[in-house]
């Protein structure tokens, strides 16, 4: 294969990925703003300036599209905790600013995330993907405890904060937020861990 083949491959390729980012971000938008229901090939192609045939290329089936976004939610989640987990500082703090953001900046990707996750419910593709946020909660909330409990409750919590901050549509105070997932932890917590 010589380089201009390579470039035109490499070319192609940046292409796609670009174009399926753009689908994606479409079908967050049409989440956010119709909800879960709102989202079809046609809405999504709409949306994104692209035709139906095209965004059926990208991803065969609605199954497929609503996967490929909720992933894209998930992954910058995941990221997100992971530096928590892995950086110095209070977990907890870190956390709480991370529910926080729901209401704020990140509100409406935390917006197609919730809606999406209850969705599969009914859509048991959607539920691997769905289960990534109380995952990487319980992640680290075993690097404060080896309770099980504990655990459980901190992520229910998480989980608890995020959609009364979503419903509620008012910004949430980051001290208020640490001091029940705190308290989710138990008493006894030290919270600089």
């Amino acid at each position: 294969m010589g380089d201009d083949e390579e470039h035109r491959i490499d070319g192609r390729r940046a292409r796609g990925t670009k174009r399926r980012a753009e689908i994606i971000d479409a079908t967050l938008a049409v989440v956010t703003r119709d909800g879960a229901a709102g989202v079809t090939h046609r809405t999504v192609a709409k949306q994104a300036g692209i035709t139906t045939s095209l965004s059926t290329y990208y991803f065969a089936t609605l199954d497929d599209l609503l996967v490929a976004a909720l992933s894209s939610v998930a992954d910058a989640y995941t990221a997100h905790i992971r530096q928590i987990i892995d950086g110095p500082g209070d977990k907890l703090h870190g956390l709480a600013e991370l529910i926080v953001n729901s209401g704020g900046p990140g509100r409406e990707r935390a917006l197609a995330e919730r809606e999406l996750s209850t969705l599969a419910a009914r859509r048991p593709a959607l539920a691997p993907v769905a289960r990534h946020w109380r995952e990487n909660v319980a992640e680290l909330a075993s690097t404060l405890t080896d309770d099980p409990e504990a655990i459980a409750t901190l992520v229910a919590a998480s989980d608890g904060l995020c959609t009364a901050i979503l419903i509620d549509n008012i910004p949430a105070d980051i001290d208020y937020v640490h001091r029940v997932l705190s308290q989710a932890l138990g008493a006894h917590h030290d919270a600089s861990a």
